[in-house]
């Protein structure tokens, strides 16, 4: 060990050697000044607390400032280029605001491993903005419309633990650049909605990229994507609205895909077997290509989008005619180019199609002329099984490889051109009557090649000398001697790059083993079952993140660290019980509060684990301003845990029924009717996604709870079928009150989106009455809420002596109550068709909240849905921005105002969400 005195005056040295450590508080007053609002707590003059301004994280000895997390925050203004000299800055977070000007410059801040900058109408991206970040992890910065047209750096390349890059709708321009070979741990690559062009760079076949989101360019990607048959790390690929070409490839050691969209391009060939077969796959689109063949079945996949335009041979279960299946093995050997797509449909390749004679009779295929066709590619062995083929004319194209033998079985042909090509190889032996033309062009044709691709041996007919090409391609000594240097000297400089990596995870106080934290938009790794790296990740943030990775940022998270926030699963923080098993409140070391449900084995019953994760990824998709945010799950052995937003506010049961017992003033009518088109609007939501088939497992009613600005939030359908703390179940538990069960489901258990109706229209009895659902403190006769309202509704005047008496309304809200109310008995009719949908209710409760809405109240972004559109238009937003697998069916809601359904709504069943 050195001198303690040494050791104290290299600390020194240190601390004055380094440029932010005396100035890193006046870079937060620059930024106090640039932006306005100020955040709370902040000053534009003083310092004074600044490690405990809202926002402001320090490292321990308060000298530097490691995080900044200001999103959504409505701040606007221009960020100070003095953030640039942040040396110690972990994290960046200033999403979801409305900041413009230049992004600054986070050249060589070697110590940053999360940038957001989401959202927000920056104007350009300096260049070099991104070089020299050692360290970095996630750089989010989609949705940013107002940039100047820009390039991906290069300089992304130095990020060697990059583990994820969302640019997205950023107006990037250009290639794609080909670095992801020293991006290792890339695992979320999305760069939807911008304006990228060119093939996708080889260097991503062998990466470990997990979700691969790269649709909707605006002149779009082109080439082929083989590329993704060596991906198989990949879980959900969007390549849909570009310009790609050639056969979708192999995906077979692609196990782990639950979500292939390709719709929109200009793909061709014959959908493989092998794609049908993935055992994960549950939604494909292949809708508006160029694709060939038999229309494929998928018999085991949830959600198929496969109209539009393609070129099948023929619809499903109606078989390609033989010669057609074999002219299209003859395209496939040129790759299937897009021009013989487009010529060649039909069923009848007798019937009119381009380059194809057939005999008298129309029968049989006698001259394919494919000469001046630009193809490419090889000559297929299928030509041989044309049985009558009597001329073959594909001279002046780009054609390589040999000439198949089996066009010496055809027995009828007469004439072969194969002249001003690229072939090569042995020369297959033909009979001398047939006109045979192999010259200009063609210069290796009779000259074996090898595997390699060097020339070899001549063939019999060649007339060279064997080797003649081949000679003084060994190489020197001198050569190898190279070479091996080379090699040594790369290595070496891996073994450098690798121990001052190391160095510097030390040194930033980052722990192998991994714990989780998130607090304001800030990541920390975390490792689950000592696998790769994986964050939990903010519900604010746009970025995404997470082994397993899944849509809006959810991640895999350790048993262990779900063990340390809940104490062991301690008994005390038990916050609810149900069928399905035991929510527990959790609190990470920076105070962030969590609730986990921890679902008992036997309630998963035969569900193997990709069926799981693929459920939880469909329910990270659903992304909604009312929908409760799933912040993680973990996969312990046979037991399934996930991980939700806490929700701090009380029971909206507690604030309708036990208000005084908490301290809390009673409900407003006005925040009753918000709170209910709320939970319309949320649960319209995932039944419109329902009705597409979208979400594949069967319909749950939702959870409401009521959130910090006197809202409500529904939960998600599905998996988590019991409400934590801080959040209303209107859902009916087999243990629990029948009180929300609609008949039909309490006969026969079936789950319609009907049967949310119902509950929905429990819910509004309760804000109507101030009751509860089932009460046994009153006589059997009003114990039953339904039963008993619904004899009020018979009489409208019997209305105002059942509210709620906390309500007092007078005559405006009175009549907002009798349309409520209204409302709430169709919704409880007994018989499901009789019920609205939630589309109905939304129409008939978004005007009596728009009559309290403030003129100029500025909406709540969300992903970019305005919750005033009606919900087509919303869902089609959402979409936009998302760039999401789902299709709308365009579906229209009723614009009525009255709340009396005007004709009979269809129920959905389990089964059509299969």
């Amino acid at each position: 060990m050195g001198h303690p005195f040494l050791v104290l005056v290299l600390q020194l040295l240190l601390l004055l050697l380094s440029p932010a450590a005396a100035d890193d508080g006046g870079v937060i007053l620059k930024l106090a000044n640039a932006v306005t609002p100020l955040p709370t707590g902040w000053s534009t003059t003083s310092t004074s607390g600044l490690c405990g301004w809202d926002g402001i994280t320090c490292d321990s000895s308060k000298q530097h400032v490691i995080s900044i997390s200001l999103f959504r925050r409505s701040l606007r203004g221009v960020l100070p280029p003095e953030i640039s000299t942040l040396s110690e800055l972990q994290t960046f977070s200033v999403q979801n605001n409305m900041l413009s000007g230049d992004i600054p410059s986070f050249a060589n801040l070697t110590n940053l491993q999360s940038i957001f900058l989401d959202n927000n109408n920056f104007s350009s991206v300096p260049v070099g903005c991104f070089q020299g970040l050692t360290s970095l992890q996630t750089l989010s910065m989609g949705n940013n419309e107002n940039l100047a047209p820009w390039q991906l750096p290069l300089d992304l390349a130095a990020s060697t633990t990059l583990t994820n890059l969302t640019v997205n709708q950023a107006n990037v321009f250009g290639s794609i650049p080909d670095i992801f070979g020293s991006l290792p741990s890339l695992q979320n690559l999305r760069l939807s909605y911008n304006n990228l062009t060119g093939a996708l760079p080889l260097s991503v076949a062998d990466s470990g990229i997990q979700n691969l989101w790269l649709n909707n360019q605006q002149m779009g990607l082109s080439g082929r994507i083989d590329v993704l048959a060596s991906m198989t790390q990949l879980v959900q690929v969007w390549l849909q609205k570009n310009q790609f070409t050639g056969p979708i490839p192999d995906l077979v050691n692609c196990k782990n895909i639950w979500d292939l969209q390709l719709r929109d391009n200009l793909l061709t060939g014959i959908v493989p077997d092998s794609l049908i077969a993935l055992p994960a796959l549950r939604n494909v689109s292949l809708s508006n290509n160029k694709l060939q063949g038999r229309k494929p079945v998928f018999p085991n996949i949830t959600y198929v989008v496969n109209d539009g335009t393609n070129n099948y041979c023929a619809d499903i279960g109606v078989a390609c005619d033989p010669q057609v299946d074999i002219l299209l093995a003859v395209a496939g050997g040129f790759g299937y180019p897009v021009s013989l797509s487009d010529k060649w449909q039909g069923n009848n390749a007798c019937d009119g199609w381009p380059s194809v004679t057939c005999d008298s009779k129309k029968m049989n295929v006698t001259t394919v002329n494919l000469s001046k066709q630009g193809l490419q590619g090889n000559i297929s062995p299928a030509f041989g099984n044309l049985t009558s083929l009597q001329n073959l004319y594909l001279n002046d194209n780009n054609l390589t490889g040999p000439i198949p033998n089996s066009l010496t079985t055809l027995t009828q042909l007469r004439s072969l051109d194969v002249s001003n090509n690229n072939l090569s190889g042995i020369i297959p032996v033909f009979p001398a009557t047939m006109k045979f033309i192999t010259t200009p062009g063609n210069a290796l044709l009779g000259i074996k090649i090898s595997p390699s691709g060097s020339p070899g041996s001549s063939g019999t007919d060649a007339g060279t000398p064997s080797g003649s090409l081949s000679g003084g391609i060994g190489a020197s000594g001198g050569v190898i001697a190279g070479i091996v240097i080379a090699i040594v000297v790369f290595l070496a400089v891996l073994v450098f790059i690798f121990y001052k990596y190391m160095k510097r995870k030390n040194k930033s106080g980052r722990v192998d083993k991994g714990n989780a934290m998130v607090k304001n938009g800030v990541e920390v790794a975390i490792n689950v079952h000592n696998e790769a790296p994986s964050e939990l990740h903010s519900p604010g943030a746009s970025g995404d993140s997470g082994h397993k990775i899944l849509e809006g940022g959810n991640a895999a998270i350790s048993i262990e660290v779900l063990r340390q926030v809940t104490n062991n699963f301690c008994e005390d923080n038990v916050i609810g019980r149900g069928g399905f098993g035991v929510v527990y409140k959790g609190e990470l070391h920076d105070g962030t509060k969590i609730a986990v449900k921890r679902m008992e084995s036997s309630s998963m019953g035969t569900k193997g684990l990709n069926e799981f994760q693929a459920e939880i990824a469909v329910l990270t998709k659903v992304r909604h301003r009312h929908l409760v945010a799933l912040l993680g799950y973990c996969v312990n052995g046979n037991e399934r845990l996930l991980v939700y937003e806490y929700m701090p506010q009380g029971t909206l049961g507690q604030h309708l029924f036990e208000w005084q017992d908490h301290g809390f003033a009673p409900l407003t009518w006005k925040q009753r009717v918000t709170i209910a088109l709320d939970v319309a609007r949320g649960v319209e939501y995932l039944h419109s996604l329902a009705q597409q088939s979208f979400i594949h497992r069967d319909l749950k009613p939702s959870n409401i709870l009521l959130g910090d600005d006197m809202r409500a939030k529904v939960a998600d359908f599905g998996l988590v079928r019991n409400a934590p703390d801080g959040k209303y179940s209107v859902e009916t538990r087999l243990a629990g009150t029948f009180g929300y069960l609609a008949p039909e489901y309490a006969a026969t258990g079936r789950v319609t989106t009907k049967v949310d109706v119902y509950a929905f229209g429990v819910v509004l009895m309760e804000m109507l009455t101030g009751r509860k659902a089932l009460d046994d403190s009153v006589p059997d006769e009003k114990a039953h809420l339904v039963t008993w309202f619904r004899r009020i509704l018979i009489n409208k005047e019997n209305i105002p002596k059942a509210l709620d008496n906390t309500l007092d309304p007078d005559e405006e809200t009175l009549e907002s109550i009798y349309r409520v109310a209204e409302l709430a008995g169709h919704c409880t009719a007994r018989e499901p068709y009789q019920r609205p949908d939630m589309g109905h209710a939304v129409n008939i409760l978004g005007p009596l909240v728009e009559q309290w809405r403030p003129a100029n109240q500025e909406e709540e972004d969300n992903y970019g849905i305005d919750l005033h559109m009606s919900l087509p238009q919303a869902l089609q937003r959402w979409q936009a921005d998302e760039g999401s697998s789902m299709m709308f069916n365009g579906t229209s809601y009723s614009q009525s105002h009255t709340s009396l359904p005007p004709k009979p709504f269809d129920t959905f069943t389990s089964n059509d969400a299969r």
